[in-house]
């Protein structure tokens, strides 16, 4: 058996990025039991977390195929949330400040972080 435990990414600033994580999903920091490195660790709940890696001289390379999602019951509220923190956002096709409905009517909008890393939430609960 497997269960999902964490996703890492690596970031140019690892202040900003958990600024940015914070503000946008109330994340709450928590301690790096790893190592005594500059990573810094922040929990999604349920024992997952994020983990932000600092690697400033790191090439980054991006597309929206590679994301991480997360769901949400307060889709509309977030998306004014998005809207109230000028964060850009689109569906799938890019279609700038519009959210996608899938088939299966689940909602879902895309943004990058301050990396450039491509991050979903949908309604998907």
């Amino acid at each position: 058996m497997f269960l999902f435990n964490h996703i890492a990414l690596s970031v140019k600033s690892v202040d900003q990025s958990v600024v940015f994580y914070q503000k946008l999903f109330q994340l709450k920091e928590i301690e790096n039991t790893a190592s005594n490195s500059k990573t810094r660790w922040l929990s999604l709940g349920e024992g997952k977390q994020l983990h932000l890696i600092p690697l400033p001289d790191a090439e980054i390379k991006i597309n929206k195929a590679v994301h991480f999602a997360l769901t949400t019951t307060n889709f509309d509220e977030f998306i004014a949330c998005l809207n109230e923190l000028k964060i850009d956002y689109s569906d799938w096709l890019d279609v700038p400040n519009k959210y996608y409905i899938r088939q299966d009517g689940i909602r879902q909008v895309y943004f990058q972080d301050p990396n450039g890393y491509w991050v979903e939430v949908n309604d998907d609960i």
